[in-house]
């Protein structure tokens, strides 16, 4: 046998690899349809029945929550995935996936209006003949279309769950339902889902820090007390955020109280905030106590790992929907509240962010305490401190804005065990209990005080900036009596 040429060796080395390596990703994929199908079939056993005339009446307040759950639950597992999205671009996702289900779902509200004229700027024009509509199979091909579209950056393995969640649920919804009404509710989801995503690509800000979430243009401003970076990681994540669009309430309608003064006096409050953060982070390392629980319990910064901190909160909703047993409505007009608190939170939050350039404790500690500081956060990422300036926490602002909201729904008072981390055996994830959702809210903004990453002052000013950002939320009135108050005002006007 003739010897075979050098390069004619390494191609066929080449294409071995490049099929062994599809072969793999093909096994990812298939143990992961496999799982999630399996799963799917016990989630959808597990449903409610509803007939066939309440899916397809003018009246979703009739319908559980199923469909929501399933897809949120879907959102949740692929997006921790999604790289360079985390937080701000995770914020804006939801809040565009959930204004796409809720006008999916508008004209067959009893107690509720399309958040178009209010929010603005977004027209989904209903076909004067609609036709017969089943509200869950036109809910199942919007969200499958939002979420292809903006979650980006994910595995494939991973990002196909989608579509298979979507044709799983496309095939139980659909049995018995007439192929005319199958095919009307598919266009009429599509119809909005498409509509809400051309409306989301008119914000050119937003769309083009999405492809370059940490750009090499941004030069930082130097002084004492400054955040900076070096490193690649370091790099300034999102510096131009507070220019993408917000819902309801922009950063310039927001109000901002100023950090401590910077000082490297031993006696200073600044100095004390950072030395509180030192003993804290260490204290919960070395005794592995409640505090290192309530760190990792909400750090949620890992991408892989946990899903992202604005998702958190949805992961939150998901478990109140079920717990307070409320409608498909309720439920929409809730999730509809959450998405934008969270996305104009977001954008409030990177706006003061970058206007205070406060240094993450990580820097001063190793400058002026303790050089060989590590945060508690380290042991799950390999860089120090998350890629933006510290003041205020982001973390903290999420944790308000959406406390807020389920507060403005449910009053402060609950009886609420958080499972979102229940089974994680790489931090500790064990369930936790709160009484009021204002203290959960609490909680999460200064566990970021012993995970070694935000001082005090962070987390009180984000707390206080996401409960204003949620007050202005809450004002949002989509219910049919305002809409009808506001029409008999106008009339008024011209009697």
């Amino acid at each position: 046998m003739k010897k075979l040429d050098t390069s004619l060796l390494c191609l066929l080395v080449m294409a071995f690899l490049i099929l062994q390596s599809c072969s793999k990703e093909e096994d990812i994929l298939l143990d992961a349809t496999n799982s999630l199908t399996t799963d799917l079939d016990e989630s959808i056993s597990a449903w409610e029945e509803v007939e066939l005339e309440a899916r397809t009446s003018n009246d979703i307040s009739q319908l559980n929550t199923n469909i929501l759950a399933q897809w949120t639950n879907t959102f949740l597992e692929v997006e921790r995935y999604a790289a360079g999205m985390r937080p701000n671009g995770s914020a804006r996702a939801m809040a565009y996936i959930y204004l796409a289900s809720y006008e999916t779902a508008a004209p067959a509200m009893r107690d509720h209006v399309s958040a178009a004229a209010t929010l603005g700027g977004i027209d989904v024009e209903v076909p004067s003949e609609l036709g017969s509509i089943d509200w869950e199979i036109a809910l199942n091909e919007s969200f499958s279309i939002t979420l292809n579209h903006f979650l980006i950056n994910v595995p494939v393995a991973i990002k196909a769950k989608i579509d298979v969640v979507h044709d799983q649920l496309d095939s139980y919804l659909s049995i018995g339902v007439p192929p005319s009404v199958v095919s009307d509710s598919k266009s009429w989801g599509a119809l909005v889902a498409n509509t809400v995503i051309e409306y989301s690509q008119t914000d050119r800000a937003a769309e083009e820090q999405m492809l370059e979430p940490q750009p090499r243009s941004y030069e930082p401003p130097t002084g004492d007390g400054f955040w900076t970076y070096s490193a690649d990681p370091e790099r300034a994540l999102f510096p131009y955020w507070e220019s993408v669009r917000t819902f309801v309430i922009s950063p310039n309608q927001t109000s901002t109280v100023p950090p401590i003064q910077y000082s490297e006096e031993r006696n200073s409050r600044y100095f004390r905030q950072m030395q509180e953060v030192y003993r804290a982070n260490n204290s919960a390392r070395e005794n592995n106590d409640e505090m290192l629980w309530v760190a990792e319990f909400w750090s949620d910064d890992v991408e892989g790992l946990m899903f992202s901190p604005p998702a958190r909160q949805f992961a939150i909703a998901n478990q109140l929907i079920s717990m307070y047993d409320m409608n498909l409505e309720e439920a929409l007009v809730m999730y509809l509240k959450l998405g934008c608190s969270l996305n104009d939170a977001a954008v409030a939050t990177w706006k003061y962010k970058y206007q205070y350039m406060v240094m993450r404790p990580n820097v001063y500690i190793k400058e002026f305490i303790d050089p060989d500081f590590q945060t508690n956060l380290f042991r799950l990422v390999y860089w120090p401190n998350p890629s933006f300036p510290g003041y205020p926490s982001g973390h903290s602002a999420f944790a308000s804005a959406a406390a807020g909201v389920f507060i403005d729904f449910f009053g402060d008072r609950t009886n609420f065990t958080d499972r979102c981390h229940e089974g994680r055996e790489e931090f500790r994830g064990e369930p936790r209990t709160y009484r009021k959702f204002s203290d959960m809210a609490w909680e999460n903004a200064y566990s970021r005080v012993p995970l070694g990453v935000h001082v005090r002052m962070d987390c009180r000013e984000g707390l206080r900036l996401g409960y204003e950002i949620a007050d202005a939320i809450n004002r949002i009135d989509l219910s049919r009596n305002a809409q009808r108050v506001k029409s008999n005002e106008s009339l008024a006007v011209f009697e």
